[in-house]
């Protein structure tokens, strides 16, 4: 290959990446720079910005009220990436199993991810209100006292809910497409066997998924973490008693309810490092027990 054709590639390549580069760097790499440098200055709306090093990181690691939030925000996603696999996995199951009109069964559970997460909230804020919703009185009358948005565990339970139920559509469409690829002799031997059908599920069709399994726990934690902000906000507002204050909303609300920028793209330093922690606990683990096949 002529030093000519060699550099014909390289500049192709560059002319098709470029695009690609120039939204990173405008969209992501700068704005996360500029994250870090606004974390090292008290900054608000409407007074200079003055440098005070760390002192910002060290108000959130002495902040009792923040450690909260990064308990309860990691709780949340644990429970969000647990039910919507969970879920999911079963759902996707039952559908693979149908002979006829698998097609509209599909539809039916995709079409909620398809909702804005907005929509999504206001749907569930229709069905559970307190007074017009469709499900708060026949629950009532079963002899449970409910009390959605003024109730701690009862909020976060609303926004754990609605979560799951917006994400359920993503893992589907990926875990459909996996169990297809599990060969009908694995499945015909089972049957032979007297396998159950749960127990084929998590015996034969999980292991083989598990590359589109952890690639979905990834994914998962992501929206969990990031994804979730229209639910607290329209549903809950972070409360009651900050019960339901994950990190999203609660940088968001130090930035924009309090103007105290320089808090919260500290907050948003520490969001990013937690998730990425977790990514990279999460690749690895993916590395170790993934089947990839022979």
């Amino acid at each position: 290959m002529s030093t000519r054709e060699i550099f014909d590639g390289r500049l192709e390549a560059a002319l098709l990446l470029a695009p690609t580069l120039l939204v990173s760097v405008v969209f992501l790499y700068y704005p996360t720079a500029l994250a870090f440098r606004t974390s090292l200055f008290d900054a608000g709306f409407g007074r200079a910005e003055e440098f005070v090093g760390l002192e910002n990181y060290l108000t959130l690691l002495e902040s009792s009220a923040y450690h909260r939030s990064v308990a309860i925000s990691v709780l949340f996603a644990a429970l969000v990436v647990v039910g919507t696999i969970t879920v999911s996995l079963y759902l996707t199951f039952l559908i693979h199993e149908v002979d006829d009109g698998q097609g509209w069964y599909l539809i039916s559970v995709i079409w909620p991810y398809a909702l804005p997460p907005a929509v999504a909230a206001l749907v569930f804020l229709f069905i559970l209100h307190p007074t017009l919703g469709v499900l708060t009185g026949p629950i009532e009358a079963v002899g449970f006292d409910v009390d959605w948005f003024n109730d701690g565990p009862q909020a976060f339970l609303v926004v754990l809910l609605v979560a799951i139920w917006k994400q359920i559509g993503y893992n589907v469409i990926f875990m459909i497409a996996a169990m297809k690829d599990v060969p009908d002799a694995l499945t015909e031997t089972a049957e032979l066997d007297g396998v159950g059908r749960l127990r084929r599920l998590v015996s034969v069709y999980v292991p083989i998924m598990t590359p589109t399994l952890f690639f979905l726990v990834i994914i998962n934690t992501i929206y969990a973490f990031f994804g979730t902000f229209a639910f607290v906000d329209l549903l809950t507002s972070g409360g009651p008693a900050n019960a339901t204050n994950v990190l999203i909303f609660d940088l968001y609300r130090e930035g924009f309810s309090f103007f105290n920028f320089g808090v919260a793209s500290t907050k948003s330093v520490v969001l990013f490092l937690v998730v990425a922690v977790l990514m990279v606990i999460q690749f690895r683990l993916t590395e170790e027990y993934s089947y990839y096949g022979a």
